[in-house]
């Protein structure tokens, strides 16, 4: 092949890859919040929910970002792993990226920490098969389970974080549990001061998992 071609060439892949990269820079990355009431927005009011805060701090720090609340009050780790699917969608539907907050109902409900890190460890699988970057938010047992099932069940998120190699926030709500200015009445839920705690305490690793899809959906063959 002559200079004259290889220049010619070198210069249509360049722009092949410039192109790839605009289009990657205007696109919306979408976000999957996938969790329970702590994701869903128990008891704040609508737009102060951890998704909606979750996408005006990213906007704010000049990100294209859209992030989608698949929060279900109540569910567990095996009610996320049977809607997964539904909620991932076709190829061309599916987020770029997504947050797993579960785990918190298994140890109200004093469930199997082996049954809930097989639950969390079906959703990784499927997620890393899709090719989809993960943030995984872990939580913490109750305290009254006893030491023993507080230890299995705390193990879990760090064992899974590091078998995936996603992105981890040890515990959601590091900095807001038994703050009684940042949580409802319950003692559980937070309130919207405790909602944009969370956004705050988490906000860096959002913008890796923003800075991960990106560079995902500009890599050859990043088709889902």
């Amino acid at each position: 092949m002559g200079l004259f071609f290889k220049t010619i060439l070198s210069a249509l892949v360049l722009s092949l890859l410039l192109a790839r990269g605009v289009e990657a820079a205007e696109h919306n990355i979408r976000i999957l919040a996938f969790g329970d009431s702590l994701t869903q927005g128990y008891g704040v009011p609508p737009g102060m929910d951890f998704p909606a805060r979750l996408q005006q701090a990213l906007t704010q720090k000049g990100l294209k970002v859209a992030v989608v609340n698949a929060g279900v009050s109540g569910d567990t780790s095996a009610g996320g792993l049977a809607r997964l699917d539904w909620s991932l969608g076709d190829a061309k539907d599916a987020p770029d990226a997504a947050i797993v907050e579960l785990g918190a109902n298994d140890g109200l409900r004093g469930l199997a920490p082996a049954e809930m890190e097989k639950n969390l460890d079906g959703i990784l699988a499927k997620l890393q098969q899709r090719k989809i970057p993960v943030l995984l938010a872990g939580m913490k047992s109750p305290r009254n389970l006893g030491a023993s099932y507080a230890a299995e069940y705390d193990a879990v998120f760090p064992r899974l974080a590091k078998k995936y190699g996603v992105l981890f926030y040890p515990f959601f709500l590091e900095g807001v549990a038994l703050k009684a200015d940042l949580i409802q009445p319950d003692g559980l839920h937070p309130n919207p001061k405790g909602v944009d705690a969370i956004v705050k305490n988490i906000l860096p690793l959002a913008r890796k998992l923003v800075q991960q899809a990106q560079a995902a959906s500009i890599a050859p063959g990043s088709a889902r």
